[in-house]
């Protein structure tokens, strides 16, 4: 056992470490703790062994042993549900906005461009996972720089996805009461408890996801994940039908048109309303789409689409809970999932520029609102996106509990308890945030402009770096060169969109400059 032991423990400076002298006890399963006093079982696998047979062959002909938390049984379906999902948040309604400050075609590059890194990040992930065994996103931090690699990656994760998180409630908290309010056509100034969206916000907290975040395993979320993609997908299905229904240029709504028809013209933004018909000074070219634009405004779209395929914290706990692993396997859903959000992506961005061109606005749906606030379609579509983003919560919760016992608890095994106050201590406090502090998410934007390039780009680039031994891929070789070139990538992405945000804050702009 010897031999395979040794290439079990090849750390990133390419010296070995002693897992204990238990290696060579012939069980097929055991629990074992590692250095950092993480508890994982340990087996044979003839399957999933040969995830790390092609990059660790065996001397002795035996397959090495692979490290994992315990066996996976979700099936690959419920596994793209579930990446996609983490994949899908609230920016797509901000995407027709980005195409209309860039142009059809520099959208459509940056996107491809954006999908392609994405992948190839996962990649970077799933071989450093398959070369030391390990699922976890703070052990592979471990592994790469020991426990500042460790908590590094723990506290990026974190942030990020509360924010995440907190941005969703957010959105929950001030959209449906609008939605419910249309529906019922009451009063705005009510003080019906149903119109406040602070109780709102902590009945679906307490209702809906918590329920949901209590699950033992990720995997279980699979049907959650599938119908809230169903959601993003009726929402795309009725922006492709509104593009054929809306005429350009189209009529404001007649009670938001009364200021319009005091006046003879009223510009705004460039653009005139006349009669409550919004007017330029060549109706023909306002309608028509631009394929290359470069404005003050192309420069903010530029980190939201950086970061429209954030789901890497996820990878590692679905991969950990997929039915069979292999590090072919788990990059096939990887692949599908981004492939899916990439088409998604593009088509609602697009039919949403074609309907309103140039006067579409940063939230898509607030311009359906401008023609009729009260259009049956469009109200089902926000209970749609609110459905979506409500069930994507629990989902970005998981990775989060699981780096705060990883940082707190890494000895500890499965505890009930600990596992529900977790999600307890985490919803209430973003809860708090949401109602209390509102302001807050412009701290998390920059929180978000800092943790997503790091989890996406930085992190993945330098852990394959030194995870990957240097007798088998030195740092003159090309992945390792290309792994340079991507951290530097994400170092440069960090920099515009902190630059961006500071820019923003100091003319009092209200952008956003990323995130998920």
């Amino acid at each position: 056992m010897e031999p395979a032991q040794s290439e079990m423990n090849i750390l990133s400076n390419g010296k070995s470490h002693d897992l204990g002298d238990d290696m060579s006890v012939p069980m097929k399963t055991m629990l074992e703790e590692d250095q950092n006093g993480t508890q994982t079982v340990r087996f044979d696998d003839p399957d999933g062994g040969l995830e790390n047979e092609e990059f660790l062959p065996s001397t002795d002909g035996k397959k090495p042993i692979r490290f994992t938390d315990f066996e996976g049984k979700t099936s690959f379906g419920m596994s793209v549900f579930n990446l996609g999902n983490a994949i899908m948040g609230s920016g797509i309604l901000g995407l027709a906005y980005a195409m209309a400050n860039t142009g059809i075609l520099l959208f459509l590059f940056l996107l491809t461009a954006v999908a392609a890194l994405s992948s190839y990040s996962i990649h970077l992930l799933l071989k450093s996972s398959g070369i030391v065994g390990i699922r976890a996103y703070e052990q592979l931090g471990y592994r790469a720089f020991g426990t500042p690699g460790k908590m590094a990656a723990g506290i990026a994760i974190t942030l990020q996805n509360i924010g995440a998180m907190s941005s969703y409630l957010y959105i929950v908290k001030s959209e449906l009461p609008l939605v419910i309010q249309a529906f019922l056509k009451a009063d705005p100034n009510s003080d019906l408890w149903y119109l406040n969206g602070n109780y709102l916000v902590i009945m679906v907290s307490a209702c809906i996801i918590l329920p949901l975040a209590l699950m033992k395993q990720l995997g279980y979320l699979g049907y959650t994940s599938g119908f809230s993609l169903s959601c993003m997908v009726f929402f795309l299905t009725a922006v492709i039908y509104k593009k054929f229904q809306i005429p350009c240029p189209f009529e404001e709504f007649s009670a938001n048109s009364t200021a319009a028809l005091l006046s003879t013209n009223i510009s705004s933004h460039g653009h005139e309303y006349i009669n409550g018909v919004v007017h330029t000074d060549d109706d023909d070219s306002h309608c028509s789409p631009r394929m290359f634009t470069i404005n003050s405004q192309t420069a903010y779209t530029i980190p939201i689409l950086a970061f429209a395929f954030v789901c890497h914290p996820e990878v590692l706990p679905i991969y950990t809970e997929l039915r069979n692993p292999t590090k072919k396997k788990m990059q096939k859903v990887s692949n599908i999932s981004i492939f899916v959000m990439y088409s998604m992506y593009f088509l609602a961005a697009l039919f949403g520029y074609l309907t309103f061109y140039d006067n579409v606005e940063p939230e898509l749906l607030h311009t359906y609102s401008r023609i009729d606030p009260y259009d049956t379609l469009i109200l089902c579509v926000r209970v749609a996106v609110l459905t979506a983003v409500t069930l994507t919560v629990p989902i970005v919760l998981f990775p989060v509990r699981r780096a705060i016992q990883q940082m707190l608890f890494p000895t500890k095994s499965f505890n009930w308890l600990r596992h529900t106050a977790i999600a307890l201590i985490l919803l209430t406090l973003i809860n708090m945030l949401v109602i209390f502090a509102p302001n807050i998410l412009g701290i998390f934007g920059i929180i978000g402009a800092t943790s997503a390039p790091c989890l996406i780009f930085i992190f993945p680039a330098v852990f394959y770096i030194r995870i990957v031994p240097k007798d088998e891929e030195p740092m003159s070789s090309v992945p390792k060169i290309l792994a340079c070139c991507f951290a530097a990538l994400g170092v440069s992405f960090m920099v515009m969109s902190l630059s961006f945000i500071f820019i923003d804050w100091t003319m009092g702009g209200g952008h956003a400059a990323g995130g998920h």
